[in-house]
């Protein structure tokens, strides 16, 4: 297996898509923010100094999803056309666990996107509680559903 982001001399390059079919495309991935039980009640109970933590962090995800382009130097700007990002409270974690969802139609795959959608919302849940607990754990952060384009369907074992 070769791969597309470099050249017949090994240099990175970006991939031309350009004779590829417009699809629909469509990838999830998912991560968590594991913190104390305390951090997680603080969270969930509305009172942290910094504000609505999950609300703030839905938007961070949403944006990041926008801006991967401008984050991975090879991925191509894509007219996004859904980003949706999820945060739930897990007491059994304890944490937060963070998925998104990202859908456009195009010449190249969302996967990017939805994978920087979870890190930067997992990365605005620490940066906003990190006064009350600096040893949260981010972790987990995996594609786990694409469809579209010419490799098809992938979903992630449980």
């Amino acid at each position: 297996m070769s791969l597309t982001h470099f050249d017949s001399d090994g240099h990175a390059h970006m991939v031309d898509v350009s004779d590829k079919a417009s699809t629909a495309r469509e990838a999830r991935a998912e991560g968590y923010v594991k913190m104390s039980s305390q951090t997680l009640e603080m969270i969930t109970e509305g009172r942290a100094k910094k504000g609505d933590v999950a609300g703030v962090a839905r938007l961070a995800g949403i944006m990041g999803a926008k801006r991967t382009a401008d984050l991975i130097p090879l991925c191509h700007p894509l007219p996004i056309t859904k980003v949706a990002v999820t945060i739930e409270p897990d007491a059994e974690l304890p944490g937060l666990r963070i998925s998104a969802t990202v859908k456009t139609a195009g010449q190249t795959g969302v996967e990017m996107e939805a994978l920087t959608a979870v890190t930067t919302a997992c990365l605005t849940v620490y940066d906003m509680v990190k006064a009350v607990q600096k040893d949260m754990e981010i972790g987990g952060i995996r594609l786990i559903y694409k469809d579209g384009g010419k490799s098809g369907r992938f979903e992630a074992q449980p």
